[in-house]
């Protein structure tokens, strides 16, 4: 896992505009009830923090939060499944949480799956814990919703690395 932290290749970097097509193929590739190309391109225009995990020139991964006065939500957080398991999900996590911090936020939210263990335990390792649930929050198969916990980190500082 080590080597591929530091790996010269590998990169965090704002998203930009070009990167929407493998960002938005990305999506489609992972999750059943993807976002539109277009809530990417909002997501840029009214200037949310997006950020890209790159492998050369290809994004394997993407962040999106909002921050707005003391509170940041990170929306929506992936990684391919060929690049999971080895330490870029915690990467590109703690880099939104520093950034989230230097907007001055205080607390930051978001929402996940209550099927979602591996996240679930990332989220849990960086310290975040559950405030509140969401019932039927998610779209799931057969025109049935899934739930979603809340949860919420405070003191960035200390986890952000």
């Amino acid at each position: 896992m080590s080597a591929l932290v530091t790996d010269p290749l590998l990169g965090i970097r704002p998203m930009r505009e070009e990167d929407l097509t493998q960002v938005f193929a990305l999506e489609v590739e992972v999750y059943p009830f993807p976002w539109t190309e277009g809530i990417f391109q909002d997501c840029l225009r009214v200037g949310y923090s997006c950020w890209v995990v790159t492998m050369d020139d290809l994004v394997i991964g993407y962040g999106v939060m909002s921050v707005v006065i003391d509170e940041a939500h990170i929306l929506n957080i992936c990684v391919s499944p060929k690049w999971q398991r080895r330490g870029l999900g915690e990467k590109l996590l703690r880099r939104l949480l520093k950034v989230a911090g230097q907007h001055g936020a205080e607390t930051v939210f978001l929402e996940v799956r209550v099927s979602n263990q591996a996240a679930l335990q990332l989220y849990e390792k960086i310290g975040f814990v559950e405030v509140g649930m969401r019932k039927a929050y998610y779209p799931d198969h057969n025109d049935s919703r899934e739930d979603a916990l809340l949860l919420s980190l405070e003191g960035l500082d200390s986890r952000a690395g």
